[in-house]
């Protein structure tokens, strides 16, 4: 069983099958993706237009226009379920890591301040090593918390080099 919950509000639950069957009443639905990405759905002999507007997979949350409201459906699968009833709500989470040097090596650059809001794929620092510059890249969405190295600084392997939250 899946547990939905819609802008915040109450959650209720979906058990999908051979029928869907949603707060344990029988639900009669069909969905078609249309060819400009939009979906038309027909729930109990009524026909919705829908656009999904933002999907993040990790968060389980998908942002929705249906008729031109906005919709934020947050979805809890039966693992998130058992985890929440066993105290470890948290534990699919991932990690932010602070970024360490892999090996020793000279700062050449660093490409973020302090406070600043990154994503998963910007570069954040270029490091000399081996006569090579390596620039290494947010493996996470975050925000810079600390910069423990300046450009010009040698680095050993597995020094930190940003602290990020």
């Amino acid at each position: 069983m899946i547990k939905a919950t819609v802008n915040g509000n109450t959650p209720f639950s979906i058990q999908t099958g051979t029928e869907v069957i949603c707060n344990e009443q029988k639900v009669d639905w069909s969905a078609v993706q249309l060819p400009a990405g939009n979906y038309s759905i027909v729930v109990d002999g009524k026909s919705f237009n829908a656009q999904v507007l933002k999907l993040d997979r990790d968060a389980k949350t998908v942002t929705l226009e249906i008729q031109h409201q906005v919709y934020e459906v947050s979805l809890e699968e039966p693992i998130d379920q058992l985890l929440a009833a066993m105290g470890i709500k948290d534990a699919l989470t991932h990690k932010v890591n602070d970024i360490k040097a892999p090996m020793p090596g000279l700062v050449l650059k660093v490409l973020v301040e302090p406070g600043q809001a990154i994503r998963k794929g910007d570069p954040v620092l270029i490091l000399e090593a081996m006569k090579m510059e390596n620039v290494f890249k947010s493996a996470t969405d975050a925000v810079v918390k600390a910069i423990k190295v300046n450009p010009g600084t040698a680095v050993e392997k597995g020094e930190v080099l940003i602290v990020l939250e």
